[in-house]
């Protein structure tokens, strides 16, 4: 149940939120524009470590290009009787921007633990958080999950958020299906399978379907899945001969191929993927933000409602490579 001391958070907690966005109420949806948007963009950004090494943008259209964006590909030359120049990359994906409605729902108990826990401040700094994390981790959920774009989507069916945009994986698979292993590969650290490795799957993917001018990029990362970093790690330790080597072998180093290794939040546990991480793109339309923040007696819940048009692209489609998660196998590679 909701007590008194949290009923009493929560209305100040509107009151502040109401002033921050300067409405008169946050019971009713209200726009987000100008500085407040760059304000509330800020503060998902912060709330997950991993949105700030991406490239997060506002645009004006809904359909448009993606622009690489970093430093990719070689910038210096010559030219007789002339300056030498690169010609801006403007072949990256196009991209498509759809309604899409975040809501962050916590319950009276929830409520009423923080109320206890702490002052006013303290409860509106979780109140703050947990809802800005929600949206926020969502935004990679769908990002690295995403296949779909369906009218009215299915949570229970589709957990990450398969049905509710296009992510980046599944863009590639569209628009440039050649940078995807799509064969069956197997896994095997005993030595009969493709791979026994991560260090020769991430060295296959980079040297067979990047171009040679992006391979050494000091910015292109491994990303990984929890599945083939265990499997990894078992392998380690197994072939890890004196205790002191096992001990270490607990601790994978995280680089794969020679280059760094991430684990994202909600990445598929047996996809690898090689790329820079600024080109993975999150894009959300300029004035189409809107927020409202409610007390739903019925749902016993106060909630959290965000509101706005965004969408996925990738920004140099050539600079992504991946392992399709589906034909990524783990163990011995069956006797044809």
């Amino acid at each position: 149940m909701l007590n008194s001391t949290a009923l009493n958070y929560l209305n100040q907690y509107a009151q502040q939120l109401a002033k921050a966005y300067n409405v008169s109420s946050v019971d009713n949806l209200f726009s987000i524009t100008g500085p407040k948007e760059t304000q509330l963009r800020k503060a998902i950004l912060e709330s997950v470590a991993f949105l700030k090494r991406i490239t997060m943008k506002d645009v004006d259209q809904i359909i448009g290009q993606a622009v690489e964006v970093g430093a990719l590909g070689l910038h210096t030359g010559r030219v007789k009787d002339g300056r030498f120049h690169k010609k801006a990359n403007i072949d990256g994906t196009t991209y498509a921007l759809v309604e899409t409605d975040s809501n962050c729902s916590i319950t009276w108990d929830t409520l009423s633990v923080w109320a206890n826990s702490g002052n006013a401040g303290e409860f509106m700094k979780l109140l703050n958080e947990s809802t800005n994390e929600a949206f926020a981790l969502d935004i990679l959920r769908i990002g690295f999950n995403g296949t779909s774009v369906a009218e009215d989507t299915d949570p229970a069916q589709n957990p990450n958020g398969e049905d509710v945009n296009k992510g980046w994986q599944q863009i590639i698979k569209d628009q440039a299906p050649d940078q995807i292993v799509d064969v069956d590969v197997y896994l095997d650290y005993e030595g009969k399978g493709d791979y026994k490795t991560l260090d020769a799957m991430g060295s296959d993917l980079i040297n067979n379907k990047l171009p040679p001018q992006y391979r050494n990029n000091p910015n292109l990362v491994i990303l990984v899945g929890a599945d083939l970093v265990a499997e990894e790690s078992a392998r380690i330790y197994d072939e890890a001969g004196t205790p002191s080597e096992k001990k270490a072998a607990e601790h994978l180093p995280f680089s794969i191929a020679g280059r760094p290794a991430v684990v994202p939040p909600f990445f598929p546990g047996k996809r690898m993927s090689v790329t820079m991480l600024p080109n993975l793109h999150v894009y959300t339309q300029k004035g189409t933000r809107h927020r409202k923040a409610e007390h739903v007696q019925d749902r016993k819940a106060y909630e959290n409602k965000y509101l706005r048009w965004e969408g996925y692209a990738i920004g140099n489609m050539k600079a992504y490579a991946s392992f399709d998660e589906t034909k990524v196998h783990i163990g011995a590679k069956p006797v044809a």
